[in-house]
């Protein structure tokens, strides 16, 4: 079986800004007890065996212990609620890892998958606010880091992150997660958003 997605993803965790779980790949502490997160990916194109997912969102959370290369992760997926079944279970066989790609490094790291969920997801810009919505249960906006030449502000060599090795660095402004039962939220927190291509 053969799949590949292509689109934008965004990410909001709890750690201040900017997170050093990912600018360590993984080898430094989270800023709080533990690392939550959640990774949203707005699918512009993307096929799984001849099942077209072009246009379908999805949302991964993530509870980690605070040295996040330590695995014992739970982990949890939602994917809109605009999606028909046959998507959902072609988004979900490859978020699985069972399809091999990027989503399959992160299996070794996962103990508790907690199941799949169906909500409303939406992606929304307001001049240099980009909002990220799960339902009711998640909302994050966020801005883009520039320099002072105007320049994006980015992380490179980053080497265990599934939209990586180059990640531009936002800043969420504010923020409110509780899903799965994982609950986070506030402003000043980590954000990366990149355009990413997978494939297995």
């Amino acid at each position: 079986m053969t799949w590949n997605f292509e689109g934008n993803y965004y990410e909001n965790c709890s750690c201040s800004a900017v997170c050093p779980c990912t600018s360590s790949n993984m080898q430094a502490p989270a800023t709080s007890d533990r690392c939550n997160a959640v990774f949203a990916f707005d699918l512009t194109s993307g096929d799984v065996n001849g099942t077209d997912v072009s246009g379908c969102k999805m949302m991964l959370m993530v509870d980690s212990p605070a040295v996040m290369a330590s695995g014992d992760w739970k982990a949890g997926l939602v994917i809109d609620s605009g999606a028909s079944d046959d998507q959902v279970e072609a988004i979900g066989a490859v978020m699985s890892g069972d399809l091999g790609g990027p989503p399959a490094a992160l299996g070794p790291l996962i103990s508790d998958f907690v199941g799949i969920e169906r909500h409303p997801i939406s992606f929304t810009v307001d001049g240099d606010d980009q909002t990220v919505t799960v339902g009711d249960s998640v909302s994050f906006t966020v801005q883009q880091e520039f320099s002072t030449a105007g320049d994006p502000v980015q992380l490179t060599g980053i080497d265990t992150h599934p939209a990586g090795p180059v990640l531009n660095v936002f800043r969420v402004s504010a923020s409110s997660v509780s899903i799965m039962g994982m609950e986070f939220g506030g402003a000043g927190l980590s954000c990366f958003s990149n355009p990413f291509s997978w494939e297995g």
